[in-house]
Formats: C-alpha cells, sequence, structure tokens
C-alpha cells in the first residue's frame, strides 16, 4: 500500500490549513485549498522535495482558493474542485480579498470541476469526491480509504462544525452532510480540516456539542 504522508501549512489571517498531500514512495502529491501567502507555500514545497501534480480545492471560500490562480501560474498545474456550486465565490474573490485586506486574491476557474462519485488522483492514491453542502454549496471532502484518511475542508472540526452564516450557507443542510457522508465512512477515519487540528470521525460523532444537540 502506498503510504500518505500530509502536512499543514498556515496561510492567511484566518490561518487556514493549506497542505500538501503526497505519496511517501513517489514523492508526488498536490496542495489543497491555497488560500493565499503563495510565496510560503512555494518555499514549502522546495523544502519538502515534493513533485506537486495538482491543485485540489475543497470549496470556494477567499482562504481556501484566493491563491489558487498565482500558484496554479506557478507550478504549471490544473486546479481540480470544488462542485459548480461555488463558482459565485470563485468569481468574486478578488472583490471579497479587498473586503478582508487580500490583495493579491485573483478570481478562478477550476480546470475541472468535481461531483459526487468523481475520484482525484495523488501521487497514486485515490481519493473519492464526497459532496458536502452546507458550509457553501459546492464543498467537496476527499477521501482515500486506503489511509482512512480525509480531507474535509470547513465542513468538520475537532470540536466544531463550518459556519453556516455566509451566502448560501444551510445549517441543516451541513449536519445530513457530516451524519450521511462522513459517518459512513468509519470511527476510524482521519479528518484534516480547515483550520485546527485533525479529528477522528468517531471522536466527533461520539462528543462534537454541534452534532449532538
Amino acid at each position: 500500500m502506498s503510504k500518505l504522508k500530509a502536512f499543514i501549512i498556515p496561510v492567511t489571517p484566518f490561518r487556514q490549513n493549506c497542505s500538501l498531500v503526497y505519496d511517501e514512495a513517489s514523492k508526488t502529491g498536490a496542495i489543497i485549498d491555497p488560500g493565499g501567502d503563495v510565496p510560503a507555500i512555494m518555499d514549502a514545497i522546495r523544502e519538502s522535495g515534493v513533485k506537486i501534480e495538482k491543485i485540489l480545492l475543497t470549496h470556494g471560500h477567499i482562504d481556501h482558493a484566493g491563491g489558487a490562480a498565482a500558484l496554479r501560474e506557478k507550478l504549471g498545474v490544473p486546479i481540480e474542485g470544488p462542485n459548480p456550486e461555488d463558482l459565485f465565490l470563485l468569481e468574486t474573490l478578488a472583490e471579497t480579498g479587498a473586503q478582508y485586506g487580500m490583495a493579491d486574491a485573483r478570481p478562478v476557474s477550476p480546470d475541472r470541476w468535481l461531483r459526487e462519485g468523481d475520484s482525484v488522483n495523488i501521487g497514486g492514491l485515490e481519493f473519492s469526491v464526497l459532496e458536502a453542502p452546507g458550509h457553501t454549496p459546492g464543498s467537496v471532502v476527499f477521501f482515500n480509504d486506503a489511509n482512512r484518511f480525509a480531507l474535509v475542508g470547513d465542513v468538520l472540526f475537532q470540536g466544531s462544525i463550518g459556519r453556516t452564516d455566509f451566502p448560501r450557507g444551510d445549517h441543516a443542510a451541513l449536519i445530513r452532510s457530516i451524519k450521511e457522508k462522513l459517518y459512513p465512512l468509519g470511527d476510524d477515519v482521519v479528518c484534516l480540516p480547515g483550520h485546527g487540528q485533525p479529528c477522528r470521525i468517531g471522536e466527533e460523532r461520539r462528543t462534537n456539542p454541534f452534532l449532538n444537540l
């Protein structure tokens, strides 16, 4: 089995968990959710020695996608994700960036939109794509069954869940996404969220106050 490795590159004033995920054997991988601070991401890539094949986006918010266009230009790799329902967010990244003091943010169009049932490949590691709306309408989760690992964006956090008070957020839809898409993956699955520390699905299912109201 190919062994998956991942590390976090905190970016933007929101300290978003941009991550570098790669196959240990081949040292090829992907950058997930480059929200900004592209020079810092490039430094981390160089230090890692990993060959980046693509950029993945879990959703279209500024702190996850604001640096995607610039990073694509520097690396010459495609962007995959999120679901097309987040197009309205990706088209207005420059305006949103101006509101939050992130002047380098640019609008971006993925090379490949993703939908339920699709899969993406990271260095030979296959990730299933799950649609998980609620935080945004086009949020997706990437799940690698072999390593029991999921990239969940802002769907689920350690002890919390994604906000739903942004445009087109939907609290009820988010809870359904967690319970109908994440829970069935298994209690042992480790989730790397968009903010904070990694968590396990089982622990969140048992103790997360937002899921046990």
